[in-house]
């Protein structure tokens, strides 16, 4: 039986240790200038410039991600009302006022991203736990629903110590428990964090190699 399943970008899932998991959101600002679109769920990037936007929007690709995107809310610049989205779309804010996003970024924070391709079967798929993988789809999305299309990019699992994503685990539901098909949940946590210690990446390359 499929996956019911598509991709959702990463959704807070628990968080690692003992820490209270409260899913809080921290507030940051997206240039009004910003053409690029953030979804909910996008892995987003800081800037020099003290906002933050969408990963791959910095050159190299080798600024630390600071967390996933939540909504945001600013000031149209066509009916001067405010709007609360799970996304931004990248034009619409009016210049005068500020465009405020919130990011779950807690360095210690889980996720869940859904596979987008194969895992063959659960015991395939559990052996990939303590590697490291990219996104797919990174940077897509749906103005429909608001969601990104952001997934675990199932052939790059590898321990190469330059991936974005750790696998953690795999996910217990019956209603996406086909390992042959994509849309598996996976958790995972972000390898290269901006603001946990190792979150500065070098030539882009994070410290932690995986297993």
């Amino acid at each position: 039986m499929a996956n019911i399943n598509g991709a959702f970008g990463l959704r807070p899932y628990g968080k690692m240790g003992q820490n209270v998991n409260s899913t809080g959101a921290t507030e940051y600002r997206i240039a009004a200038s910003n053409s690029n679109a953030i979804y909910q769920g996008s892995p987003v990037i800081p800037l020099a410039a003290g906002v933050i936007d969408i990963v791959g929007a910095a050159a190299g690709g080798t600024v630390g991600l600071l967390g996933a995107f939540y909504g945001c809310e600013y000031v149209s610049s066509t009916t001067g009302e405010t709007v609360f989205s799970n996304f931004y779309p990248g034009s619409g804010a009016d210049s005068n006022f500020p465009v405020k996003a919130f990011v779950y970024d807690d360095p210690s924070q889980l996720f869940v991203i859904a596979s987008d391709a194969s895992l063959t079967d659960e015991a395939t798929a559990r052996t990939h736990v303590f590697a490291n993988a990219n996104f797919s789809s990174g940077t897509g999305g749906s103005t429909s629903t608001g969601m990104s299309s952001a997934a675990l990019a199932v052939g790059t699992i590898a321990t190469t110590n330059n991936l974005n994503l750790r696998i953690m685990g795999i996910v217990d539901d019956p209603a996406n428990a086909d390992f042959g098909a994509s849309g598996v949940g996976v958790v995972v946590r972000l390898n290269n964090h901006f603001n946990s210690p190792n979150g500065a990446i070098a030539g882009g390359t994070v410290s932690t190699t995986g297993v």
